[in-house]
């Protein structure tokens, strides 16, 4: 129930402080993190950067946020890395676009004593030495049960996933489908992967449902995903006949889940990862150890037009400042 209270707490809104790029605010001499994610232009990523600051404040370290511009750039998230070590940082609080292609250049910087904090996206490393962020397999289950709350009597299904190579993705397919296999209402299920933008999102989706009209569930797997199918089933004037499910927050897909293109969201925490991502690589310096096998779970929920104005469900969507 602490544990509970205290993610609960971390939803709360809070001010981007970062934006793009990398920015370094210097504390005197105090321990050196970097937090390399995904990307730094979405909602989801701005709002992990504010828990990050929020923790750099309470720690007092040195911290360097920075990534690539997109969430396919696993080859400069490694330069990245490598320079976090050049730099003399003790620590990388880290998001991993590729499961495998960034795993050497991780193991490499554990190697060279720094300490590994994986939030959101993991990494096929042995040098991680704590996890953090959603049971995506658990979080695409909930997706799966949101598609499903409906009296149709027939579901043909569109999924649009990014990429291959990213672990939480997959996980979170993996959980949607293991949800929809149950249900004889389900007929097929068609699945596209798109770079990690809206606009290649929409614009996919839109060929997706013009090629199969058939199709009256879509979900996307991420913000920027989720916000292109959304759009996609708004542009085509489908809302109320595509019951539409998407993966975290902004303003855009918030207005659409008022207006009803959106039939529900899957909002995550990030916020909490990154206040947590911070808080436990001081923990490691500190000499604390993880069980690395295990998942520090972060709250997940499910937010519908019912649902979107309670205080909690506020809370949890708006939490990107």
């Amino acid at each position: 129930m602490k544990n509970a209270k205290r993610l609960a707490a971390l939803f709360l809104t809070a001010a981007v402080l970062l934006t793009a790029g990398c920015s370094r605010k210097t504390v005197t001499s105090q321990s050196s993190v970097w937090f390399i994610a995904k990307s730094t232009n979405t909602e989801f990523w701005k709002s992990a950067f504010a828990g990050a600051n929020a923790a750099k404040s309470e720690y007092n370290v040195d911290l360097t946020i920075c990534g690539p511009e997109t969430e396919e750039d696993y080859e400069e998230q490694n330069r990245l890395i490598d320079e976090a070590v050049a730099a003399g940082a003790d620590a990388i609080v880290y998001s991993a676009i590729s499961y495998t292609k960034n795993a050497e250049a991780i193991t490499r910087a554990a190697k060279q004593g720094l300490k590994i904090a994986v939030i959101d996206s993991d990494v096929d490393s042995d040098g991680v030495g704590v996890r953090i962020g959603t049971d995506n397999v658990e979080a695409g289950r909930m997706a799966g049960r949101a598609a499903l709350q409906t009296d149709w009597d027939s579901l043909t299904v569109g999924i649009v996933n990014f990429d291959l190579g990213s672990r939480n993705g997959q996980e979170r397919e993996s959980g949607f489908r293991e949800a929809l296999a149950g249900d004889p209402r389900v007929k097929d299920i068609y699945t596209i992967n798109v770079n990690t933008d809206a606009t290649t999102a929409q614009v996919r989706t839109v060929q997706l449902l013009v090629e199969h009209p058939e199709i009256n569930v879509i979900v996307g797997f991420n913000e920027p995903i989720a916000v292109g199918a959304a759009m996609a089933v708004h542009s085509l004037g489908l809302a109320g006949r595509v019951r539409m499910v998407g993966f975290d927050t902004n303003v855009k897909c918030i207005d659409l889940l008022q207006s009803g293109a959106v039939s529900a969201l899957i909002v995550q925490n990030p916020y909490a990862m990154g206040y947590l991502g911070v808080e436990a690589v001081c923990n490691l310096l500190d000499g604390q150890t993880y069980r690395t096998a295990e998942l520090l779970d972060t709250a997940t929920r499910t937010v519908t037009k019912e649902t979107m104005f309670t205080i909690e469900n506020q809370k949890a969507l708006f939490s990107f400042g």
